[in-house]
């Protein structure tokens, strides 16, 4: 169990490196029994659904970006060349998300595309594909969204317009030069993925991490306050919670990190922010919590 010769995850050193012991490890078992109970796992074929449908949705991605260019008047070869491509991000791409959960999914497109192209084309598109059902799109929204279910699997589907003249097959979105000159609201959608993949990378184990946030996101339904609509946390606020006592615990199993969770997170000296690493100012204007730095600001601990 032990995580590698690593001594920090996060801004603190550990406040222990032991291990589990054997009841603790029972107590996972049976924890991990009980999530199986409440039907928080998908099945193998549903996975595999999941798979299909993101790889239709990605081909239609490209063609979107395909009809646009030519629209434009683009050569036969930039337009095929010119790329279009989705992320996943949010429970499904952490890896803790359940049967029948929606899919958070990103479509990033090169410069001469707009997020008024994805409103119009892609969304008829969409409407022409027989296995997509219940299309609505949500253009006002803080994070504009086009919603459907694909197959019958829910997918919420955000945009945003990178200042490329390509989207690679290989792009990587935690590249900050990518944020360079973006409109606030692309900055919006690209941040689910990285941020996902930030708390990812930010955990010593990613198993135990997940079967940790399981169990409290399954508590925080259970209480009724597992909702940002309702002005409770959401989804990352909960994950990047559970991620810190991972880091504080790093060879700690699951029935140990939530127990530590209670203890931990009852005692926090709010609104002391919870850090998974040191703060990093990219090279964008867009908004961020900074009670120093906007004191009117400094009772607003953003959810999600």
């Amino acid at each position: 169990m032990s995580q590698t010769n690593r001594q920090q995850w996060g801004i603190t050193a550990p406040i222990s490196l032991i291990g589990p012991t054997e009841h603790e490890l029972k107590l996972t078992d049976n924890l991990i029994k009980t999530l199986y109970k409440y039907n928080l796992f998908e099945t193998t074929e549903e996975s595999k659904q999941r798979t299909v449908v993101l790889d239709k949705l990605n081909n239609i991605v490209k063609e979107f970006v395909y009809r646009v260019s030519k629209l434009q008047g683009f050569s036969e070869n930039t337009c095929k060349s010119a790329g279009g491509k989705i992320f996943t991000f949010g429970s499904y791409q952490l890896g803790v998300h359940g049967s029948g959960a929606d899919i958070d999914t990103l479509c990033v497109f090169p410069q001469h595309v707009t997020r008024e192209n994805f409103f119009s084309i892609m969304y008829d598109l969409l409407n022409e594909t027989p296995e997509v059902t219940e299309l609505t799109s949500v253009v006002e929204a803080y994070v504009p969204v086009i919603k459907m279910n694909f197959s019958g699997i829910p997918i919420d589907f955000v945009c945003a317009q990178l200042l490329l003249p390509s989207i690679p097959e290989d792009l990587d979105l935690s590249d900050d030069s990518l944020l360079v000159g973006l409109e606030e609201k692309c900055v919006r959608s690209v941040s689910g993925p990285r941020v996902t993949k930030e708390i990812l990378s930010s955990v010593p184990s990613v198993p135990v991490f997940r079967e940790s946030l399981r169990t409290i996101k399954l508590w925080a339904k259970k209480r009724g306050i597992y909702s940002n609509i309702m002005g409770f946390l959401g989804g990352v606020a909960w994950a990047m919670l559970v991620a810190r006592v991972c880091q504080m615990y790093p060879n700690s199993c699951a029935a140990s990190i939530v127990s530590r969770f209670f203890h931990i997170m009852s005692k926090w000296e709010w609104p002391q922010p919870v850090l998974l690493k040191p703060t990093k100012y990219g090279p964008v204007s867009a908004r961020q919590w900074n009670p120093e730095v906007k004191a009117r600001k400094r009772s607003v601990v953003p959810a999600k």
